[in-house]
């Protein structure tokens, strides 16, 4: 039509006028770090203010994938689905509510153990309140420093604390009631799980895989941290029988529930028995706490465990370290046991379902292909030692060489 020809005309630039053509504007990438910073923390801030049920949702998701693979074996078997749900709902409640049993009774014999102590306590206060004077601190100083410490006050905390869990604290009731209720829950959906993800892998294949990697990594951690916990605990609990140091078996349990605390678990779990060897046997008891710790976490948390976990992880020391701070703030000390698979929740959100920024898996802790590098690097620099070394021993001969000739 003629006016679509009058448009084109008009659109057209005139005859020896320069074309300009508009480049995309460059986006500003530092702008773009600042907003999801600030929406990390946003995020955060919300997630602390529901931490107990949030808490409870993501405690249920965690077990309902480390009970998967029971359901799948259970089916192929031919167990009917339904059978197949109850009977791991019913495994995975028998487990929880064995454990915080075991977790009860273990502060109840706490808060009855420290009252037997007390005088020990007391006399250990003496003893330091004289080394301190040795030192040169002041009586009034030492003297209101000991007026503050109160075995008392530890018993009556410890003691608050046992009732609350025994009383069934309102807390307490609704972690427990979020808790089953998602166990149950997750469970029946879960067995839509595998199909749900081969549709979603068909479509967004990278977020397929990094839901399934997700889910791996998360079972290898937890059902290796468990098991090794367990060996741990049991050992510690021996070892600390042994030793004569009381409540062996509630160190044992301490030491079990620490060892899902990465790198800090380990010495929450030792300060009880270095406190009570201390108090029954002095400085030699002590040292033989450290040595016999310092063994055993030395021997599983960082030769056993690496080998059986493996690659399924894949974060470094220093980011796990910082996650479990992290995650404390925010969640409380489930936030610290938890730390590790909410990491990794992060991490497949962000990065395993998104290939463009695959890139940032090395500083996250995927270093294999860094280590053969320099593993790499490593040999040619022998080489290269190895080369200068014969060159230097060739030189020297040939002077040697040279002076006997003169």
């Amino acid at each position: 039509m003629w006016w679509n020809k009058k448009r084109e005309q008009a659109a057209q630039p005139p005859a020896g006028e320069a074309r300009v053509t508009m480049t995309p504007p460059i986006p500003h990438r530092n702008a773009f770090l600042l907003v999801g910073l600030a929406g990390l923390v946003v995020t955060l801030f919300g997630i602390a203010a529901i931490r107990d049920v949030f808490s409870s949702v993501f405690l249920a998701l965690v077990l309902v994938i480390c009970v998967h693979p029971v359901r799948r074996g259970l089916e192929r078997r031919g167990v009917p689905r339904g059978v197949a749900t109850l009977i791991v709902l019913l495994t995975v409640v028998l487990l929880l509510g064995g454990f915080v049993f075991a977790l009860v009774i273990s502060f109840a014999q706490f808060a009855t153990l420290l009252p037997e102590y007390t005088p020990e306590i007391e006399s250990w206060a003496a003893t330091a309140a004289q080394w301190l004077q040795s030192l040169g601190v002041g009586q009034e100083q030492v003297n209101a420093l000991m007026s503050s410490f109160d075995p008392g006050k530890i018993v009556g905390a410890i003691g608050g604390v046992v009732s609350s869990l025994l009383g069934g604290a309102a807390g307490f009731i609704s972690f427990a009631v979020i808790l089953l209720t998602m166990l149950i829950l997750i469970t029946f959906d879960s067995s839509y799980v595998p199909t749900v993800v081969a549709g979603i892998g068909r479509k967004r294949p990278e977020v397929a895989t990094g839901l399934v990697r997700f889910a791996d990594g998360v079972r290898r951690y937890m059902v290796a941290t468990t098991g090794l916990g367990v060996a741990q605990g049991l050992i510690n609990w021996f070892a600390l029988a042994l030793l004569g140091i009381p409540g062996a078996a509630l160190w044992g349990m301490l030491s079990f529930l620490c060892s899902f605390i990465p790198n800090i678990g380990y010495f929450i779990a030792l300060i009880p028995p270095l406190v009570f060897g201390a108090l029954v046997g002095g400085w030699p008891m002590v040292v033989a706490v450290l040595v016999v710790y310092g063994l055993i976490n030395a021997v599983i948390q960082s030769i056993i465990q690496p080998k059986v976990v493996g690659n399924a992880v894949s974060l470094s020391q220093s980011l796990t370290f910082a996650s479990v701070l992290v995650w404390a703030v925010v969640l409380g000390p489930m936030g610290a046991i938890l730390a590790v698979p909410l990491t990794l929740l992060v991490r497949m959100m962000l990065v395993d379902s998104n290939p463009s920024v695959a890139w940032v898996l090395p500083a996250l802790g995927e270093v294999d292909d860094a280590k053969r590098e320099m593993s790499a690097l490593d040999a040619e620099a022998k080489v290269a030692r190895m080369q200068a070394r014969e060159e230097k021993r060739t030189e020297r001969t040939a002077g040697h060489a040279d002076r006997d000739a003169e």
